[in-house]
This record gives structure tokens, sequence and C-alpha cells, in this order.
């Protein structure tokens, strides 16, 4: 991890990378173009067209869907496409790396849909899916077009609790936020732990009172918490400390995942903001 993400200096939102794409992540999805697309491409021998040419026999597939970039995507004539792939394939490349970040997910989602491959879309589209999660993108392949799974409500969330007069709490929600955003070696099981942690702090500092699991300081609180919030709060904290939880010291098998840990993230950010904004209107 870089040090302007361990220590919170990158804003939450490129993190997330929601409306932005780093490097490792322009690089990868290349990387996943060239093993299920680019490198398929066949070396032919055919008359005195000798290499790898797209208008070979052994390519149909492949400068179909190029002519089909070079016509619909890039509006550029076809007859200046050319067949040495060669030749080809750099200036896809120059292409690709000059695009901005949406018109990159625009790429994939028309070489997704156009490529004719018997059950390329379906990989092509896991691969993608599987980068993105490694490298915390925002956006995910549903069903062959690409959504939206992070909403810039989600990153306000995360970003007001780092903002945090109370100093554990900050704490807290950052280191949460490290372990989850590690992109060599995420750790969801703590990132959890250290979301629900960071509510443990702020209702400590809160009710006044410090001994206690959080489940019973809830009530302590002292604001106007609706009845039907706080158990859903004892509940989530139950997830975290019961037999089958994060926090059971013989837990033997994590089934954690990116999924989890995001949500605890956001829905322990959005309580702290909710607590806090209740404790200074009173």
């Amino acid at each position: 991890m870089r040090f302007s993400e361990r220590y919170g200096y990158k804003p939450v939102k490129e993190v997330f990378q929601i409306e932005s794409m780093d490097e490792d992540l322009r690089n990868g999805i290349w990387s996943v173009l060239d093993i299920f697309i680019w490198s398929k491409v066949q070396f032919a021998v055919e008359d005195l067209n000798v290499g790898y040419r797209l208008s070979s026999k052994s390519n149909p597939k492949l400068f179909s869907l190029c002519q089909k970039l070079w016509f619909s995507y890039f509006n550029q004539p076809t007859d200046e496409l050319g067949s040495d792939w060669e030749k080809v394939l750099p200036e896809l490349k120059k292409y690709f790396f000059d695009f901005k970040w949406y018109e990159v997910y625009d790429f994939l989602e028309f070489v997704a849909a156009e490529y004719d491959q018997d059950q390329l879309q379906e990989q092509f589209c896991k691969a993608c899916n599987d980068l993105f999660e490694r490298e915390m993108s925002a956006y995910r392949f549903v069903d062959g077009r690409i959504a939206q799974l992070t909403d810039n409500h989600e990153i306000t969330a995360i970003e007001q609790a780092l903002e945090s007069k109370v100093d554990p709490v900050r704490t807290h929600i950052q280191r949460a936020l490290e372990l989850l955003s590690d992109k060599s070696s995420p750790d969801y099981r703590n990132s959890i732990k250290e979301s629900i942690s960071a509510v443990e702090s702020l209702v400590a500092q809160v009710s006044g009172v410090d001994n206690g699991t959080l489940g019973q300081l809830i009530g302590k609180l002292g604001i106007d918490l609706h009845p039907a919030l706080g158990n859903a709060l004892k509940n989530l904290y139950g997830y975290t400390s019961d037999e089958d939880g994060i926090r059971h010291a013989l837990m033997e098998k994590n089934s954690n995942d990116h999924h989890d840990a995001k949500f605890m993230l956001v829905v322990c950010s959005a309580f702290i903001n909710y607590v806090e904004g209740k404790s200074e209107d009173k």
C-alpha cells in the first residue's frame, strides 16, 4: 500500500476509484484484453501473405471486431484499418491509453458485446470484475453492462466519518479503509473489526461510560434514537461478536469478503455521522 493510502492522504473517492482510474487499474484492464482477445491472433501462411494478418482465414472474429471498432467506435474509415496485426495492435493500445477513465469502460462494454467468441463474454466479464474488485474500482460488469456499485453517498459518509471530532473514531475508520483497500493483501476480517470499533469508541465518548459493550451502551447515548435503529445496531454488533462472527478467538475460517467489509465501513460511518449530528443538535 502506498504512503498516501496508508496515512489517509488519498481522497476516499480515489481509493474507491469512483470517477477516476489509476495506472494499476488501466494496466490491468489492458492485460485482461490482451489475455482474452489480442493474444488470440493466429499466425497465418496464405499465398504470399505471411504473418499475423487480420484478413487471413485464421482470424475472422478478431478482424470483425476491429472493423466494428474502426467503423462504429472510433468513427474511422475501415479502409485505413490495415491487415498487419503488428501495426494495428499499437494503434489500439494508443487509443486505449489516451482514453479518459469513463471511455475505458465504454470500450470494455463495446468489446464484450461485439467480440463473437463462444463463452467469451462470461469469462471476460468475470476476469474484469475480479480485477475491478482487486483494484477497488467502483464498477462491475452486470449482465454484460458496466454498472456503478459504489455511489457518492457512500463515499461522502466515509469522508464525513473521517472528519469526526473523536480521535479514536477517525483512527478506526481510517484503519478500516486501509485494510479494505490494501491491493496486495486486503484484510476484510480486521477491516470489519475496525469499523465496529469506531462505533464503540463514539458510543463510549457520547455516553460517558467506558465499560460495557456496544449493545449495552446504545441505550445510554442520551439522544432520541428510534428503538428499531438501536436494535439494528445491536444486531449488527452481534454479527461481529458471536461464535460465527469476526471477533471470536477460535474462528478458524474467514469467509468475509470485499462486500462484507465495504458494507460495514459504510454503515458504521453513516451511524457515526448520525450520532454526532444528533449529539450536536442536543
